[in-house]
């Protein structure tokens, strides 16, 4: 079964892909994945998909609380262990829409090692390759002064990370200069602080909007989630509405991890230093 299962008021969540190995569905932001010792949540995706579809899940990837998009459950262990092998050997192809402040080059590839936040919870610093590569889809210049200049840039990326650490993509955007609009970690106050009041968004703007994957039963699939009415605001005021499909014609940017681990990496490549 292919397409979006509808909810009332969002109590339930939409399923984009459903049969009898794993189910695809469209995370909402601000729903946490599954219960943590950091985070104990009255509700958690997982359980709320456990109970819509009265079956046992699996999960084997994960989205950040922020983040929205299509997110994958197996729905038996041979599947969960046919997709968790292909996470774990990345071979699932993952792009993202985002919307950052300034404009970056047009491509490249953010090569930048990220310390593991278990060891770093331990006291411990251990760094771990992470790479990430973008694409730069729409850019616009604002007449508002939200900084120290006289107008503001903001650009709308395809996002492909590579490896998966943790807020990966949010990680290596703030290296490069060029935050998430709406990250409150990692980003800047001001900026979020303007799209709260011009769009009445108050969320991170980062969305998993594709996923491509090889089927437990044989064959490559591909499996996209729409995006909300807080992402069609900011896309039709910034006139960026025609600029947000996943660009499937391109070739890769990244076409394999760098073996450079330390943190003095560079942190933007332009298309072709990394083979």
């Amino acid at each position: 079964m292919q397409g979006p299962v509808p909810g009332a008021d969002g109590a339930e969540i939409p399923v984009l892909f459903l049969d009898d190995t794993l189910v695809a569905v469209s995370k909402p932001p601000g729903l946490l994945v599954h219960r943590t010792r950091l985070a104990q949540a009255q509700t958690f995706l997982l359980q709320r998909l456990r109970d819509q579809l009265g079956r046992r899940l699996f999960a084997v990837h994960r989205l950040d609380r922020p983040t929205s998009g299509v997110m994958l459950f197996a729905l038996t262990q041979a599947a969960a262990r046919h997709l968790s092998r292909q996470f774990e050997a990345q071979r699932v192809a993952k792009q993202y829409l985002a919307v950052v402040r300034g404009w970056p080059e047009p491509e490249g590839c953010i090569d930048y090692a990220l310390a593991d936040a278990e060891a770093s919870a331990a006291g411990r610093r251990a760094l771990r390759p992470a790479l990430t590569s973008y694409r730069r889809l729409a850019t616009v210049e604002l007449p508002v002064a939200v900084g120290r200049y006289p107008t503001s840039r903001y650009a709308l990326l395809g996002v492909q990370p590579h490896t998966g650490r943790r807020h990966q993509i949010r990680r290596h955007l703030a290296h490069i200069r060029h935050p998430l609009i709406g990250d409150t970690t990692h980003g800047e106050g001001r900026h979020n602080r303007f799209f709260r009041e011009r769009f009445g968004v108050e969320r991170l703007l980062l969305h998993a909007r594709e996923i491509g994957f090889a089927h437990p039963r044989g064959g490559r699939m591909a499996v996209s989630a729409p995006l909300d009415t807080d992402w069609g605001r900011v896309l039709d005021g910034l006139g960026w509405a025609d600029s947000a499909e996943p660009a499937r014609d391109k070739e890769p940017l990244c076409r394999r991890q760098s073996p450079r681990t330390s943190s003095s990496t560079s942190a933007a490549w332009p298309l072709g230093l990394i083979s």
